[in-house]
C-alpha cells in the first residue's frame, strides 16, 4: 500500500496550496447549518482533489465532504474519503489549525492516509502495515501511562446544542482526571497529535467519515488505539471516536461510559 503514498502526498500538497491561496483572504462564507461553514477554499480544494484522483485512478470511487458520493459506474474495491478542508471554522477566522485529510479504502479497510497542515508545513502519511510518518520521519504515540498525566483533546459536534448536558459532563470528568484539556477544532489534526505523542487522548461524537478515516490509520500505525466510547470496534462511519496511546484507553472508556445521576 506504500505505492499509493507518493500520489497521496502529491494530492494533499496541491490541495494545501489551494487553501493557502485563500487563507486570510475570504470575501464570503456560506453556512450548511447553524454552525457548519463552507468556503470557496473547501470547494476549490475538493474539486482539485477529485480531478487528481480521477486522473490517476479513473475507476476509483470518491466520497467527498462537499460533493458527496461519486460512485456511479466505478470500481467498488477502492474508495477515497476526502475532507478538502478540516477545520473550516478555524480557517474562516484565520486561525491556522486546519488541514487536508484524505484516506484510501480497499474493500472497506483504510490502507493509506494523508493529512497535510499547510500553514505548519506538516505532512502526515501512513500505510497499512507500513507505519506512520511526519515529514518523512517515523512517529509513535506517547508512553504516558496514567490519565492524570495526560493531555487530552476533544471537540464539539455540530449538534452540541442538543447534547449540551452530556457533552459538558464528559468535559467535566476529563478536566477532573487529566493534566489538561484542549479544543482546537480540526479532528484530523487532533488524531495526528495523538499519533505523534504530543497528546495522549482524543475523543468526540458526531464526526463523519472524512473527519476520521485518515487519522484513524495514522494513529494505529503509530501504535495507538481507536474504539467507540464503550471500547467497541471503531468505524469512521459510526458517530463516536476514542483515540489514545493505548496505555490510558481503559481509563477513558470508564469516564465516557460512567452513568450520570
Amino acid at each position: 500500500m506504500i505505492k499509493f503514498l507518493p500520489i497521496l502526498e502529491e494530492i494533499c500538497r496541491a490541495a494545501g496550496g489551494v487553501l493557502m491561496k485563500h487563507y486570510g483572504k475570504l470575501e464570503s462564507i456560506d453556512k450548511k447549518g447553524d454552525v457548519n461553514l463552507v468556503t470557496v477554499a473547501d470547494r476549490e480544494s475538493e474539486a482539485l482533489i477529485k480531478q487528481m484522483i480521477h486522473a490517476h485512478f479513473p475507476t476509483h470511487q470518491i466520497l467527498g465532504e462537499e460533493t458527496g458520493a461519486d460512485y456511479d459506474g466505478k470500481n467498488d474495491e477502492y474508495r477515497w474519503v476526502v475532507d478538502p478542508l478540516d477545520g473550516t471554522t478555524n480557517f474562516a477566522h484565520s486561525f491556522p489549525q486546519f488541514c487536508v485529510s484524505i484516506a484510501l479504502e480497499q474493500r472497506g479497510e483504510v490502507i493509506a492516509a494523508g493529512v497535510y497542515a499547510p500553514f505548519y508545513e506538516e505532512m502526515y502519511l501512513a500505510s497499512r502495515g507500513g507505519g506512520a510518518t511526519l515529514n518523512g520521519k517515523p512517529i509513535v504515540v506517547s508512553k504516558v501511562d496514567t490519565l492524570a498525566e495526560s493531555l487530552v483533546i476533544s471537540g464539539f459536534p455540530y449538534f452540541v446544542r442538543d447534547r449540551l448536558d452530556i457533552t459538558l459532563e464528559w468535559w467535566r470528568r476529563f478536566l477532573d482526571e487529566t493534566h489538561g484539556m484542549l479544543r482546537l477544532g480540526a479532528a484530523a489534526l487532533d488524531l495526528c497529535a495523538v499519533a505523534t505523542g504530543r497528546l495522549e487522548v482524543f475523543w468526540q461524537e458526531g464526526l463523519l467519515p472524512w473527519d476520521t478515516a485518515a487519522g484513524w490509520l495514522i494513529v494505529e500505525e503509530a501504535g495507538g488505539r481507536l474504539t467507540d466510547f464503550a471500547g467497541g470496534q471503531f468505524s469512521p462511519y459510526d458517530k463516536q471516536v476514542l483515540a489514545s496511546n493505548g496505555l490510558v484507553h481503559d481509563e477513558c472508556i470508564a469516564l465516557l461510559t460512567e452513568k450520570t445521576d
